[in-house]
């Protein structure tokens, strides 16, 4: 799947549909909707989302949090606080946990949009600040990257969804679909995550 894979991870399960109804109209593939923190670890496990949309008080305690904690150990990926907390101490506890945006309910498609493409983007430039370099990086792998190959890795790296790709490329999403599936197959990664983690060990 080469659309951006996103965990909702809400205790509420009317919220949690509708987050999941936006997403899945916008082209963002849903891997799953965890309602406890349980949940959520599994599925960060064994379905390895791009990005986790988390709220932060589950089942009446602050087991996002936790979530969080988890994730900054054992999974990097970038993750997004979806609350109805807005106060300084909810607010000062988040920031110690480095997420990449603080969504306050309730909030329009727009916004949930616009904090989850920019969280994207910082998130690629925070675990790979270097410049993406094509010759570096088919010098590592057996089947080189094409031109346009390299161009859409680069839309990848910005965090922009298969649609602002083929916009900007001026071909059809399925075009680059087939493009992304062939960079998952010269770089052997499945997910979008997977490969910035390996263009991150490439470039250092």
């Amino acid at each position: 799947m080469s659309a951006i894979r996103v965990l909702i991870v809400e205790d509420d399960p009317i919220i949690a549909e509708d987050i999941k109804d936006m997403l899945s109209s916008n082209d963002y593939h849903v891997v799953g909707i965890a309602y406890d923190k349980d949940e959520a670890l599994s599925h960060i496990s064994e379905n390895k989302p791009d990005l986790v949309l988390l709220d932060i008080n589950l089942e009446g305690n602050y087991e996002g949090f936790d979530v969080a904690d988890h994730i900054n150990k054992n999974r990097k990926v970038p993750f997004l606080y979806l609350t109805s907390y807005s106060g300084k101490e909810i607010l000062d506890k988040a920031k110690q946990t480095l997420p990449m945006g603080y969504v306050v309910k309730p909030f329009n498609e727009r916004e949930l949009f616009s904090s989850i493409e920019i969280a994207l983007h910082n998130f690629s430039k925070f675990i790979l600040p270097l410049e993406l370099n094509r010759d570096v990086i088919n010098n590592v792998i057996v089947n080189p990257l094409t031109e346009k190959e390299f161009d859409i890795l680069k839309g990848l790296y910005d965090g922009k969804t298969n649609q602002q790709l083929a916009d900007e490329q001026f071909v059809s999403i399925n075009t680059v679909k087939t493009h992304i599936k062939n960079i998952y197959e010269k770089l052997d990664t499945h997910t979008r995550s997977e490969t910035m983690s390996l263009l991150n060990q490439l470039l250092h």
